[in-house]
């Protein structure tokens, strides 16, 4: 009976410090959204890029760093979510937002279930060169179907109404902005909640040890296509932001360049951990965009220094040090 009863108290002790991280979370994303809003009024377009660039990486954590799925080629998802939210306002005339919205998710779900199937039936090397094809035949089917896509002049058109019939996608940016700031939150809630569910759990118990999961009943498969296509989903929903506040598709979305980021950012957050793989689009895409703007011929030099100091001194990235360190200092307090 005692056992049980502290059993109680650890899990909803667990229970209310998860909470709380939540909640933090939300409100560090409000108050640096404000605070981003506030700094750079003229450059809402470039936030609202982090915005869009934030979910890429989110959903690319959800599979590499919580499934050990190794990846080059993530933003074949973000593409088709771009170009399927694109599509539906350039060539049908559907312009409502959370239409478009609900396409690129639909696109890169579908996506996503596409490339995890092909992807799955490789492991390690072979699965990362899967990957960076897939992302090349995405790439050049897309500048294929040019009647489409528009090719590589991009997919223009796009012509969103405004959110609600009030809010106007604006010269200035404000309304894309706030629009993305609200998904983006959506999206970490939901994330949260995914990543500490039992199927969070399984993600982890598959990229830890899948012979235990198979012993267990469960089918790491199944697992990592699911996970996939909920990847496939985020990913998609950032596509479709980008989409709908730039109000043109370029084919870039589906570049392998493009890939490669958003692994770098992740990297340099912390992989398997949302605080991370946010942290790490920030700091790159501030820094990125910071550096070119001072040195426009020798920024990549600096960038590369970045990531060569961060990997050798912070390996886990830099949110996923900083925790690390603080949790040592705790447990190590009498």
């Amino acid at each position: 009976m005692t056992s049980n009863v502290n059993n109680d108290i650890s899990l909803g002790a667990k229970t209310r410090s998860a909470l709380v991280r939540d909640l933090i979370g939300i409100t560090v994303i409000v108050v640096a959204a404000v605070i981003g809003y506030l700094l750079f009024p003229d450059n809402l377009a470039l936030l609202t890029r982090i915005l869009a660039i934030a979910l890429l990486v989110l959903a690319l954590d959800l599979v590499t760093g919580y499934c050990g799925v190794a990846t080059l080629g993530h933003a074949a998802l973000f593409g088709s979510g771009a170009y399927a939210a694109g599509i539906l306002s350039a060539h049908y005339g559907i312009n409502d937002p959370l239409l478009m919205t609900l396409a690129g998710l639909v696109g890169g779900a579908v996506s996503g279930l596409l490339c995890g199937a092909i992807m799955l039936r490789a492991h390690g090397l072979p699965q990362l060169v899967l990957s960076i094809a897939l992302i090349h035949l995405f790439h050049e089917l897309a500048n294929k179907m040019s009647s489409w896509t528009g090719g590589s002049d991009g997919l223009a058109g796009i012509a969103p109404d405004p959110v609600f019939g009030m809010f106007e996608f604006d010269l200035y940016g404000q309304t894309g902005y706030v629009f993305g700031v609200v998904l983006l939150l959506i999206v970490f809630v939901f994330l949260r909640i995914l990543v500490r569910s039992p199927f969070g759990m399984l993600s982890r118990g598959v990229r830890q040890d899948t012979l235990r999961i198979r012993a267990m009943g469960a089918s790491p498969s199944s697992v990592l296509i699911r996970m996939y296509v909920i990847s496939g989903a985020v990913a998609g929903l950032g596509g479709a932001l980008n989409a709908i506040s730039t109000q043109v598709v370029a084919l870039d979305t589906l570049s392998f360049t493009q890939s490669a980021e958003a692994l770098v950012m992740l990297v340099l957050g912390g992989t398997g951990s949302l605080f991370g793989a946010l942290t790490g689009t920030l700091i790159f895409m501030l820094f990125e965009d910071y550096v070119s703007a001072a040195n426009p011929f020798h920024w990549l030099t600096m960038v590369g220094a970045l990531l060569i100091a961060v990997v050798l001194f912070a390996p886990k990235g830099l949110y996923g040090t900083a925790a690390d360190y603080v949790s040592r200092r705790r447990e190590a307090k009498p």
